[in-house]
């Protein structure tokens, strides 16, 4: 089969793009032709896609989007492929992979005029031409509550959504050379074997909470405070969240990396991941910290939060969001050694037993049992 997958931008560390790279291979390796649709690629462009540049035209995302469409379904037109797989919401895919939340869900909190906005017409318009019931388009999602959001606003079919396990790679388990590389990780990084080492992984800071991590941080008791390291490991530009942690008197106990390979030196490194983020469709990162043993804060809005009440390794922070809840749940993870020591081993056993590593293999089976429609 000739496949055509659609992503508005490829970048080494998103979440979504990783899931992209990984379910493209998955279909490659089964003898199939992958060609992929960017309007902007960073990094090494692997040589077995055919990668096609789309002009970036408009001064707005949502133009660009727009543009994108139109010159994609022209190319295809002239071009055909057997069938056509989104990783961003847009007209005329045979599937798509939900790799974010219901924008009408979001919608439906905010006020009349942002609702009359270009922008949110778009989105919304996008959205419905994946979900509305008039639409075949199949649909990959990571948790159930995507499926409840979407059938809500868009009384889509229940036919129409295939509820994909995560895929994490298997060099985030848990091993017994993971306990040498946490000890070669602190010495070359500086950090004494008795800091207490968080950190919290992801692109878009503001999207993931690290504010909040850094307010939770900074209201810890002095003598808890100082035994803190906090690693903050993502794409995004980190001037805003250094002088936020000058304000809070916690800068030397902060260190920003920008995304990065070596992520399982980083949790088996740990002793607590925290993710409270505001808006999270899923949140890999939380299976890959369950895998790596690591305990882990979550807000209880991310998609994947499910996971770590299912594996009894952390905390569920209740929503609406409770700032005061985070800091009180940061200061009895750091305190609560037994706690923390069981939280670690039952993240390990769930890494075992649950199925956290076959997200691609499933998509490949289901973009493969496809069929392009007019």
């Amino acid at each position: 089969m000739q496949l055509a997958f659609c992503i508005y931008k490829y970048f080494p560390f998103g979440g979504l793009q990783r899931d992209f790279l990984q379910i493209a291979n998955a279909c490659q390796a089964r003898g199939h032709k992958v060609r992929v649709y960017v309007m902007d690629w960073q990094g090494a462009k692997p040589s077995q896609f055919d990668i096609i540049l789309v002009p970036k035209k408009g001064l707005s995302n949502h133009s660009h989007n727009e543009s994108y469409y139109h010159w994609v379904k022209a190319h295809l037109q002239a071009n055909p492929v057997d069938c056509v797989v989104g990783f961003n919401k847009m007209p005329e895919l045979d599937v798509y992979f939900a790799g974010d939340t219901c924008f009408a869900e979001k919608v439906s909190h905010k006020g009349f005029l942002y609702k009359l906005t270009k922008r949110c017409k778009h989105y919304l318009a996008f959205e419905d031409a994946v979900f509305s019931p008039q639409h075949h388009t199949q649909i990959m999602v990571l948790t159930k509550q995507q499926i409840a959001d979407f059938e809500h606003f868009y009384h889509t079919q229940e036919t129409r959504f295939s509820l994909l396990p995560p895929g994490i790679a298997l060099d985030r388990k848990y091993q017994q050379a993971s306990i040498n590389r946490c000890q070669q990780f602190r010495q070359a990084n500086q950090i004494k074997e008795d800091d207490f080492v968080i950190v919290q992984i992801g692109s878009d800071f503001k999207r993931k909470g690290v504010d909040r991590s850094l307010t939770a941080i900074a209201s810890l008791p002095d003598e808890l405070k100082q035994k803190v390291i906090f690693l903050v490991v993502g794409q995004d530009k980190p001037e805003a969240y250094q002088k936020l942690a000058k304000q809070l008197g916690i800068e030397h106990q902060v260190r920003f990396y920008s995304g990065r390979n070596d992520i399982p030196d980083f949790l088996f490194s740990a002793d607590l991941l925290l993710h409270p983020a505001r808006h999270e469709a899923a949140g890999m990162v939380l299976i890959e910290g369950l895998a790596a043993g690591v305990p882990v804060i979550v807000s209880g809005i991310s998609g994947y939060a499910y996971h770590i009440n299912d594996a009894k390794a952390g905390v569920v922070l209740t929503e609406p969001y409770s700032q005061s809840e985070l800091n009180q749940a940061l200061q009895t993870a750091i305190t609560n050694t037994k706690q923390r020591q069981m939280w670690h081993d039952n993240a390990i056993n769930y890494g075992k037993s649950a199925d956290l590593y076959h997200l691609a293999d499933r998509a490949a089976d289901i973009i493969l049992g496809c069929r392009h429609y007019e």
